[in-house]
């Protein structure tokens, strides 16, 4: 009885509370364990960077299987996920408990078929990846230590999305970014203390990312959270369809990442390791400035889906361009920041490289200039999949990296050569940008519409 009235205590809490302070009270948290998060996997490239190019290269590579895990992680994370927090904000704690169970176990055995068809297959899958013969190496060793983790893994971003969208961003926090700060810590041990070199940078990584795992278990536990109770897990049609609706635009997001990612690699293999560390490096750059802006969007997904699942649609409404306007500005200041330091930016990271400097160089002032349109494509899609307009969510979530990026990757090289591996991305932003406005209208509408028919029917608050 008390943890359901702590809960109650929540409903009213997100959806009563001034939007803009609930999403900004909500988003620190989520922006920290995004800052920290981001910044870890740019040390794993700092330090892994000390090694040398073909090292770096080799993290390059692995990225791509390790947003496979990931992939999975938020298919499973935000399908369950988003179901729990609109059952939340309709009161049905019962549902949202076996939701939350049957998300996390699902994760954690996807996570085992990856980490042995991974381990199975460890060599092809790196050739497949882009490595070269030189990369080769460093990707088994890194990879080889990265699927052993998959399980808990997969199951650690279910844990971390589910708490979350019960507004408990403060205990996704600590589990993420403490795992973060040991994982910072023991890179430079493994690597340089103990010798392990690549391998190591690996080890540290799924070390971490299992303590991270402990501490959200251990989250769930507090807080009026759904206490994770594998016994409540019960899979069904039904429930795997729920997933699915709601899991589908993050599947696509990061499965197609992950192709991207290759693709970019083996278009960018015919010009050297030095071509394949330099996107590698601006690719980590990039996603440190964006994660502030997710980060942000992650405060705005609990509030969404409570008031959502509450009928509030004004409010819903108004935490989307609240997030809208704030995004768009802080990616813009990104921006010229990134312009104007590009070069000091890629030298951090491989100093004595000129070639990885030049390359690198000039692929970020060209993500540069589309990045301020990105805040736009991710609150869109953030808003759509937590409302459940998973066709529609599942359509914007794959033109940025996979409808639109991947046949760009693989045709202007033909034309341009490195440059145009450098410009597919830019130009993918701009077309994803223009496909989500008619997308996001058109939710907008049917809130509209929804809150018109509402305010007809006596005593009813949207």
């Amino acid at each position: 009885m008390g943890a359901t009235q702590t809960q109650e205590e929540k409903f009213i809490h997100m959806t009563q509370e001034p939007v803009p302070h609930l999403i900004c009270e909500l988003a620190g948290p989520t922006i920290i364990s995004m800052l920290v998060t981001s910044f870890y996997n740019m040390a794993d490239t700092f330090f892994v960077g000390q090694v040398g190019t073909s090292a770096t290269g080799a993290v390059g590579i692995a990225f791509s299987v390790m947003a496979v895990i990931q992939a999975f992680g938020f298919f499973f994370g935000h399908g369950s996920g988003n179901y729990v927090s609109r059952k939340l904000g309709a009161q049905e704690f019962d549902e949202a408990a076996k939701m939350a169970a049957t998300g996390f176990v699902s994760a954690f055995i996807m996570g085992l078929v990856i980490m042995a068809a991974g381990l199975a297959f460890l060599d092809p899958l790196c050739h497949m990846l882009g490595a070269t013969d030189t990369i080769l190496p460093y990707a088994r060793s890194y990879l080889g230590f990265i699927l052993i983790g998959a399980p808990y893994m997969t199951a650690s971003l279910v844990l971390n999305n589910q708490l979350r969208f019960q507004g408990s961003a403060f205990y996704a926090m600590i589990g993420i970014a403490s795992g973060a700060v040991i994982n910072i810590v023991l890179d430079p041990i493994f690597i340089f203390v103990f010798h392990m070199g690549i391998g190591g940078a690996a080890l540290a990584t799924i070390i971490s990312q299992f303590i991270s795992f402990c501490l959200l278990i251990a989250g769930t536990r507090r807080g009026g959270n759904l206490r994770l109770d594998i016994r409540k897990f019960s899979p069904s049609l039904e429930r795997y369809k729920i997933i699915l609706n709601g899991g589908a635009p993050s599947l696509c997001r990061q499965g197609l990442g992950s192709v991207a990612t290759a693709c970019m690699n083996l278009m960018a293999r015919p010009y050297g390791d030095a071509a394949i560390a330099a996107m590698s490096i601006v690719m980590r750059i990039t996603q440190f400035a964006a994660s502030v802006m997710i980060g942000f969007g992650q405060g705005f997904q609990p509030v969404c889906g409570f008031n959502y699942g509450a009928k509030k649609y004004g409010r819903v409404k108004e935490g989307f361009w609240f997030c809208v306007r704030v995004s768009t500005v802080f990616l813009c200041i990104m921006a010229v920041c990134g312009w104007f330091g590009a070069e000091l930016l890629v030298t951090i990271f491989r100093k004595g490289d000129p070639d990885v400097i030049r390359y690198g160089t000039r692929a970020l002032r060209l993500q540069c200039i589309s990045f301020p349109l990105v805040g736009w494509i991710t609150m869109c899609n953030m808003m759509m999949q937590t409302m459940g307009k998973g066709v529609r969510a599942t359509i914007l979530s794959m033109s940025r990296q996979g409808l639109f990026f991947i046949p760009l990757v693989l045709t202007l090289p033909a034309y341009y050569g490195l440059f145009g591996v450098q410009v597919s991305q830019p130009i993918s932003d701009v077309v994803s940008f223009l496909v989500a406005i008619p997308l996001e209208i058109g939710v907008l509408r049917e809130m509209t519409r929804e809150m018109r028919a509402m305010e007809m029917e006596p005593g009813i608050t949207t």
